[in-house]
């Protein structure tokens, strides 16, 4: 299962996730999404665990909780849609 989670303050990274989120059951992977130029967080991140049940007990007990002083966002993360935008010739 695949879980968005925003609203991330910018020092946490990948292991703070996981840690977190390893209490609910397996991770398999993190990624705190980061600028491609500055290398900063963007403040969200998604965390991939391998049993859906564990996915959705972590979403309901993670969701409005408090991390580094800020309230988190943690739901089922939508598939990424093909972008039709592409530059014609």
């Amino acid at each position: 299962m695949n879980i968005y989670v925003g609203n991330l303050d910018y020092k946490v990274d990948g292991e703070d996730l996981k840690g977190i989120f390893e209490e609910y059951g397996n991770v398999s992977e993190t990624k705190v999404i980061t600028d491609k130029f500055s290398g900063r967080s963007k403040g969200f991140g998604f965390v991939t665990m391998e049993n859906s049940a564990d996915g959705i007990k972590a979403i309901k007990e993670l969701n409005g909780a408090t991390l580094e002083n800020r309230q988190i966002v943690v739901n089922e993360a939508l598939e990424k849609k093909e972008s039709n935008n592409r530059r014609r010739s």
